[in-house]
């Protein structure tokens, strides 16, 4: 019996080729393992699904036979299989070195590098100011909105700055002009992370403005309280956004040595078992129980910060119409984003799970779903007050929801 195919890796970016000259199933590695981008031509992509661990190069032969209607496959089977294997994009041994590599040289680094400086934002300092300054000086007022108790907390997007600013700038406007002492709990989604568990590091977070200072006495006052529920410094935090981007805001209000509790929230299990509680997992219960405690601990020494979007919804995202902004399908995205986001104001934990898998699997595909119940269960006393909703193409046929929410002790 031949030997199976490696497995195609589940971490991978894929989407439709943005080049008209090149179509096909654009793939990439979001976790930097391999600086390659292939595009597989659409005659080609039917052979992916071959790569499961369990068919053979046999059975790749016979798909591409049937996707181009030749008898005679052999040659590009191959050539498949070897750039993919190439590409560090199989679960086999060439990924194995690939990976092995990488995590060295990260647990070698003294600090957590900017992995999107100079892409997501600018990498130099004028540059960088001017840009934020822009996003706050270009957004609407909130006046009325500040009313009652200062906020200790809020959600802003995790979404590229250039197309959430506004709702970055309605987020951070809602912080207290005066919190540059304290603590900043940023919890972020980590969209490649272990499932059920929460990311820590021990390293400062490094961003042209400087390094911003990670608490480790809070960050080992965590792992402590639950050793099962975290893992510190993985790759995939390497690469993450969605902490990155909230330390550049806080370093453009607060300075740039900031103090920062960084936690990568990872994606809650999914499949069939979606419905139960995420407590159900000792580790989220755990972890969850810790971070209570030690906000009632530390009282208003600490600032949550989340980094969290919304719905993403279109082609880019498995759907299979495309999505545009504010109309057509995309006006019952909003309506049902804003049921959500009703719940998560209420401090309604129960109700906002209830409202994520009230189709089974979440076929909104909220990214903030961890980060947000996190904090809802570890501060139950939180009520939010919504200071912006936006939804953004990020490409031509897919839609990402997001927006900003400030939070009071009820």
């Amino acid at each position: 019996m031949a030997a199976p195919l490696p497995r195609l890796r589940p971490d991978l970016d894929m989407m439709p080729s943005p080049l008209a000259e090149q179509p096909g199933l654009l793939i990439r590695d979001p976790m930097r393992y391999s600086t390659v981008t292939l595009v597989v031509p659409p005659a080609l992509v039917p052979g992916l699904s071959c790569f499961d661990g369990q068919k053979d190069e046999g059975d790749l032969r016979a798909a591409l036979s049937r996707a181009t209607g030749r008898l005679t496959t052999g040659d590009s089977a191959r050539q498949m299989l070897d750039a993919l294997s190439q590409a560090g994009f199989l679960d086999d041994a060439r990924f194995a070195e690939l990976r092995a590599t990488r995590a060295a040289a990260l647990a070698a680094l003294a600090e957590r590098p900017a992995a999107h400086a100079g892409s997501a934002y600018p990498d130099e300092v004028p540059a960088l100011t001017r840009t934020l300054r822009g996003y706050f000086d270009g957004a609407p007022s909130e006046d009325g909105l500040g009313a009652g108790a200062a906020p200790f907390a809020i959600a802003a997007p995790h979404v590229s700055p250039e197309g959430g600013w506004r709702s970055y700038a309605a987020a951070y406007r809602a912080l207290p002009a005066d919190a540059g002492d304290r603590v900043f709990v940023v919890l972020g989604t980590s969209h490649y992370g272990i499932p059920d568990r929460y990311g820590l590091t021990r390293k400062p977070f490094a961003t042209p403005f400087g390094n911003a200072r990670t608490e480790t006495a809070l960050v080992d006052a965590l792992a402590r309280a639950a050793p099962s529920a975290v893992s510190f410094d993985e790759p995939a935090g390497f690469v993450e956004h969605a902490v990155e981007f909230q330390v550049v805001f806080l370093q453009h209000l607060y300075g740039p040595d900031v103090r920062i509790l960084p936690v990568l929230c990872g994606a809650f299990v999914e499949g069939p078992r979606q419905r139960r509680r995420p407590e159900a997992s000792d580790a989220v219960e755990r972890f969850v129980g810790a971070l209570g405690e030690l906000a009632a601990r530390e009282g208003e020494r600490l600032v949550f910060v989340l980094g969290v979007d919304f719905a993403h919804v279109g082609l880019r995202y498995g759907d299979r119409r495309a999505a545009r902004a504010d109309v057509g399908t995309s006006v019952d995205v909003a309506r049902r984003d804003r049921e959500r986001l009703a719940r998560i104001a209420a401090g309604d934990g129960d109700g906002f799970w209830e409202l994520v898998t009230e189709r089974g699997e979440d076929d909104l595909k909220w990214c903030g779903t961890s980060p947000l119940y996190t904090f809802l269960r570890a501060l139950p006393e939180a009520r939010g007050t919504l200071r912006g909703y936006q939804q953004w193409n990020i490409d031509e046929s897919s839609i990402v929801s997001f927006g900003a929410v400030s939070f009071s002790r009820g």
